[in-house]
């Protein structure tokens, strides 16, 4: 009997591992689509599609999946179209949330995600409200136990158009400008640097100290945001910690 209920949690946790993989695959999925519907299916002459072919190599998309995003991207091939929209608000304690989505019916996707931020106590604000204290930009994280020198690794990225780079843990992170992100990642990978992320993302200006009770409401939050289908991706200025992660 141990043996059996092991061999059923073995395929329930493949079961959820497989169940969130397919959700990671369905929104990248969506992000190329738009990318390659505004700017062509050429990932050399549009920026935005590179980005999003690079980040669904990243966690190993299959090149079959990549192509039929691009091919409904432009046009080649049918299905549903998607709009872009990003919230902006204030989750618990006061921290500044944008919410990035991609959705083919944006009536439905707002009051879903209205009821997100209702539930947690959280309030939707208008366009602008919270954006601007935050800044766009290109962001790699490189192990820094596979790459131990960091000052090559300063020359490499700085040389290449990264603004700066700092350790974080056991991670150095490397920012540039969106505008210098494919010649940074291309720099990396030049010199055999393996990166554990690469994306353009919004980060906060400023982040806001909050206490652990406060930051496990936003991590909840946070996650039920991530939960929706629509919602690519979701940040906030909150300084989370491990300690606000821990059950």
């Amino acid at each position: 009997m141990a043996g059996h209920s092991h061999y059923k949690n073995m395929v329930r946790h493949k079961n959820v591992v497989d169940a969130k993989r397919g959700k990671l695959f369905s929104k990248l999925s969506r992000y190329i689509i738009i990318a390659a519907r505004a700017g062509g299916g050429d990932p050399t002459m549009n920026l935005k599609l590179r980005y999003a072919i690079d980040k669904a190599r990243s966690v190993s998309m299959p090149k079959d999946n990549i192509e039929r995003a691009i091919k409904r991207g432009t046009g080649e091939t049918e299905g549903s179209s998607f709009d872009e929209i990003m919230y902006e608000g204030y989750g618990p304690g006061g921290v500044a949330v944008l919410v990035d989505v991609l959705t083919d019916n944006r009536n439905r996707t707002n009051g879903e995600i209205k009821k997100i931020f209702e539930r947690a106590n959280a309030n939707v604000g208008v366009p602008g409200s919270v954006s601007y204290m935050f800044e766009r930009k290109g962001f790699f994280a490189v192990e820094a136990a596979k790459h131990a020198d960091e000052d090559a690794l300063m020359a490499i990225a700085l040389e290449a158009g990264a603004d700066d780079l700092k350790r974080e843990g056991d991670v150095f992170e490397i920012t540039c400008d969106p505008s210098s992100f494919t010649a940074v990642f291309e720099a990396l990978k030049a010199a055999n640097i393996e990166v554990a992320e690469a994306e353009v993302k919004y980060l906060p200006k400023m982040q806001k100290e909050i206490d652990v009770e406060t930051g496990k409401k936003v991590i909840k939050f946070i996650d039920a945001l991530d939960d929706h289908d629509d919602v690519q991706n979701v940040y906030t200025d909150a300084m989370l910690t491990e300690e606000m992660a821990a059950e």
